[in-house]
């Protein structure tokens, strides 16, 4: 498979510095394509030994012209300069809540937030954030050549283009919809 070197670089949104947030076995995979892809990656778990597992496994890497791999201890440090942020912490409502709501308070305003989800409703997740036009969910195997995309109504115009192109550029066709949920606040009333 032959990927495109990153950053993208899309409707005055640029896509470089990828923080990972869970270095388990599907977040390194992830950071070694994205590394290997141009991008610049800051790789960053709770867990001491994930990090210290992922160090060791990358010490030979051969990246991509523009492409790095870091490690950080904090998510504050990992999303500090993100231009993307994407979580590889469990799929239950709790923990992707507390990830969501911590990357969205110590990102800078222009890091779009990714999360794989195959269950919970990216509305929902965004509704709790004061970032929800630049929150998407991502459904399908991350490491297989197609996944679709979804967003909230209102999404920003701009980041959705720049996450489409940011699986393109890691060879990953993309099908992106509006996701159907209604806001959980909006459907108890």
């Amino acid at each position: 498979m032959t990927l495109a070197a990153g950053p993208v670089r899309q409707e005055g949104l640029t896509i470089a510095r990828v923080a990972i947030i869970g270095a388990g076995q599907a977040g390194r995979r992830f950071a070694l394509r994205c590394a290997v892809a141009g991008f610049q990656v800051v790789l960053e778990d709770v867990m001491p030994a994930n990090l210290r597992r992922a160090q060791a496994e990358f010490t030979d890497l051969t990246i991509a012209p523009g492409g790095a791999m870091e490690f950080a201890l904090t998510v504050e440090d990992a999303v500090r300069a993100a231009d993307l942020a994407i979580d590889f912490v469990p799929d239950e409502l709790e923990s992707k809540l507390e990830i969501f709501s911590m990357m969205d308070r110590m990102a800078p305003p222009k890091t779009i937030l990714l999360t794989p989800s195959e269950a919970l409703s990216i509305t929902d997740l965004a509704s709790c954030t004061y970032r929800g036009e630049k929150c998407f969910a991502v459904r399908g195997e991350l490491m297989e050549d197609a996944v679709r995309v979804l967003r909230p109504r209102g999404a920003d115009a701009a980041a959705v283009s720049s996450v489409e192109e940011f699986f393109r550029g890691l060879g990953v066709g993309v099908s992106g919809e509006v996701d159907s949920d209604m806001p959980m606040l909006v459907k108890n009333l």
